[in-house]
């Protein structure tokens, strides 16, 4: 693992990614649930439940709308190292990530993964890699969701030829929205304790990087414990706002982003304020302990709960 970043654009934006497939079940969809803290705190909570449990003779467990974000890691197996784009993945640090979701996801599914690296920029000391991913039902031919992921890695920057820092973006600048909070108080607010092992419970949906699990590892990051993956963090957020504006139902939620800000440490407490904006929601989330804000998105909504108004 590790070694010296090579960033060569061209070469990196020509290799194409080959399409993968995985095929998933009611039990990773139960795993990445409780892996995100639903019923952590309370273990028959009637709005989580269905996540995790056949409540009421349900047919299917319910899917939560950032699973979504765990296709990423298998639309890529090896990783997103390719030839132009060598880097030491201990410097790796994630920073955002976009979803957008087209129906409500199966509780079981072979999917077809289309992979593309959607942007590179070169800041100076360190590098901005986008990954896209769009995820298709390998069964119907339906394209299920997109993912957006955006990677900072430390060190890797300075590759590029002209004085002009190097910068490439494959999408629609209108699908960048940047957030701003605003100055009234939150429409609502949520307060959730992760649990010490939920790193190690979380991993188990499918990101094995040491950085969240191995003590040394953590150190030469320069974190004093492993950190709680940000895609963790996420899922606490959204959980929030499928909670409190949602009212528990997931199917409403349209799109995703977020924007990580901070680590967060297994066993801290993080409180996520909500802002109803029309169809959008802005939230912030922070960790109760250090009063540091840790992640800051919006959540679009197809329609608004006749309860949360």
């Amino acid at each position: 693992m590790g070694g010296s970043s090579v960033i060569d654009p061209q070469l990196a934006l020509s290799h194409k990614y080959p399409e993968s497939t995985w095929t998933y079940t009611e039990r990773d969809v139960a795993l990445y649930a409780l892996g995100i803290g639903a019923c952590g705190n309370d273990a028959v909570d009637p709005d989580e439940l269905k996540f995790v449990f056949h409540r009421d003779g349900q047919q299917h467990l319910q899917v939560f709308p950032t699973f979504a974000a765990t296709f990423c890691y298998s639309s890529v197996p090896h990783g997103i190292k390719c030839p132009g784009l060598e880097f030491d993945e201990r410097l790796l640090l994630h920073g955002q990530q976009y979803i957008e979701l087209y129906k409500p996801l199966p509780a079981s599914a072979s999917i077809r993964h289309e992979v593309t690296l959607a942007g590179l920029h070169d800041k100076g000391k360190a590098a901005i890699v986008e990954v896209e991913t769009k995820s298709f039902d390998q069964a119907s031919g339906e394209l299920l969701c997109m993912n957006r992921s955006t990677t900072f890695l430390r060190g890797a920057g300075g590759f590029s030829k002209t004085s002009k820092p190097y910068s490439y973006a494959n999408y629609p600048a209108n699908q960048v929205s940047n957030v701003t909070i605003p100055r009234e108080p939150p429409f609502s607010t949520f307060e959730d304790r992760t649990q010490p092992s939920q790193a190690l419970l979380y991993r188990l949906s499918g990101d094995y990087n040491p950085l969240h699990s191995d003590p040394m590892i953590a150190k030469v990051a320069g974190f004093s414990l492993p950190i709680l993956h940000g895609l963790c963090t996420l899922g606490h957020a959204i959980r929030a706002v499928v909670k409190r504006i949602c009212k528990g139902d997931p199917d409403i939620v349209k799109c995703i982003s977020g924007r990580f800000l901070l680590h967060v440490y297994p066993g801290e407490t993080l409180i996520t304020e909500m802002w109803l904006q029309g169809l959008r929601v802005i939230y912030q989330t922070k960790v109760k302990e250090r009063n540091r804000a840790v992640l800051l998105g919006y959540v679009d909504l197809h329609r608004l709960s006749s309860s949360s108004l």
